[in-house]
């Protein structure tokens, strides 16, 4: 038997020391948290995706009675990007989320598991890095690329 571990490195930093292309993108995914349908969890939740290009889309999380009809913020913005851009890479994510009338999270909020396996493939595609911002009020978390947040995905077959 062999034990092996797995680490991730990230950067950890306030929102005014980012660079101003990714204070753009984490504000695209705040104000994305108002389109958010979330009547259930009161949990809003906001992407913003840089294209290749400099294009942002965003997407917000989509509650339903049928809890599993509804969709996250970050593959509305993802599926969204790829069906009116397929040709143009993702290079970056912003996410964002706010409790009710509490506001913006304190700490960063990640993406659920299936939103992992998305960006995954998303980056594949991509051929290259995505970088992922979480965005809390007390910091905002900077990961350069996917592998980070899902290191045992699923590969493509």
């Amino acid at each position: 038997m062999e034990h092996k571990s797995l680490t991730i490195s990230y950067t950890e930093r306030p929102e005014t020391e980012l660079e101003p292309q990714w204070q753009q993108l984490v504000a695209s995914a705040k104000e994305a948290t108002l389109g958010a349908y979330a009547p259930y969890s009161q949990f809003y939740v906001g992407a913003a995706v840089l294209l290749e290009g400099g294009e942002v889309v965003c997407g917000s999380n989509q509650e339903n009675a049928a809890f599993g009809a509804g969709t996250c913020a970050e593959r509305t913005a993802l599926f969204y990007a790829h069906a009116h851009y397929p040709g143009r890479a993702v290079q970056a994510i912003a996410i964002a989320a706010r409790k009710g009338e509490e506001g913006f999270t304190e700490a960063p909020v990640s993406p659920c598991g299936i939103c992992r396996q998305v960006l995954l493939e998303t980056q594949q595609r991509s051929a290259g890095p995505i970088r992922v911002l979480l965005y809390g009020r007390r910091c905002v978390q900077e990961i350069e690329g996917v592998e980070a947040l899902l290191p045992l995905g699923f590969e493509n077959f």
